[in-house]
């Protein structure tokens, strides 16, 4: 699947894509394991948003074809008895795709990879083509932003967990997709706000809430 992946990578330019006023979207996947061809997505949970604010949520479990093993139901807090009455992921999956909109939106994802991977093998499995949206890897991102912090790499490289201890981002669900998905966007803000010294070929619209978001996003920063 990577030769299907769209990865945004000039991220000298995140603020001209931040306040042209692009759709974005975090989103986070439960798995059953960590190999698409074959495990399945038991959780897809996202946050769409623009410069001006959050416009909606999405979180949806859904009933994988092999049972949740106890090492994952300690982990995410999902039991097989929670998935049991959800959908499947041929009904799920088109519904998160309406969710995201266009090929215009702009994905976000922590390990993007993982889990564009599984919902693009899942699209597969129902003869469906690959996600065409853009999609920005905030590990990736945070490695970039951050060379050297050597503090993050504690218990795993840039993991999303420790990103947000570290930048005092709340968490209150760890491993699973809807706070997960929060997280992610949470970071990409703060990313976003520490990088603005190189960022490139921007311009802040002039409407009143691009400008107050604007200026929040300076005053926390300084």
């Amino acid at each position: 699947m990577v030769e299907n992946l769209h990865m945004f990578k000039d991220f000298k330019h995140l603020a001209r894509e931040f306040y042209s006023g692009t759709v974005f979207v975090a989103f986070d996947t439960e798995t059953t394991g960590l190999h698409a061809s074959s495990d399945f997505i038991m959780e897809i949970g996202a946050v769409k948003f623009t410069c001006s604010g959050e416009i909606s949520r999405y979180d949806q479990l859904i009933h994988p074809p092999v049972p949740i093993t106890p090492f994952l139901t300690n982990l995410t807090h999902i039991t097989n008895e929670m998935v049991q009455d959800k959908p499947y992921a041929a009904t799920a999956v088109p519904d998160f795709m309406r969710f995201i909109g266009d090929k215009h939106t702009m994905l976000l994802a922590h390990n993007a990879p993982f889990d564009l991977g599984f919902v693009n093998k899942e699209l597969e499995r129902m003869n469906w083509p690959p996600i065409s949206c853009r999609c920005i890897d905030t590990l990736a991102l945070a490695r970039w932003a951050y060379p050297k912090m050597p503090e993050l790499q504690k218990d795993g490289p840039y993991k999303l967990q420790n990103l947000a201890s570290h930048f005092k981002i709340e968490v209150k669900a760890a491993h699973r997709a809807d706070d997960d998905a929060r997280v992610c966007m949470e970071l990409f803000k703060r990313i976003l706000k520490d990088t603005m010294s190189v960022q490139r070929d921007y311009h802040i619209h002039s409407d009143t809430n691009t400008l107050q978001n604007a200026a929040s996003l300076q005053q926390e920063l300084f």
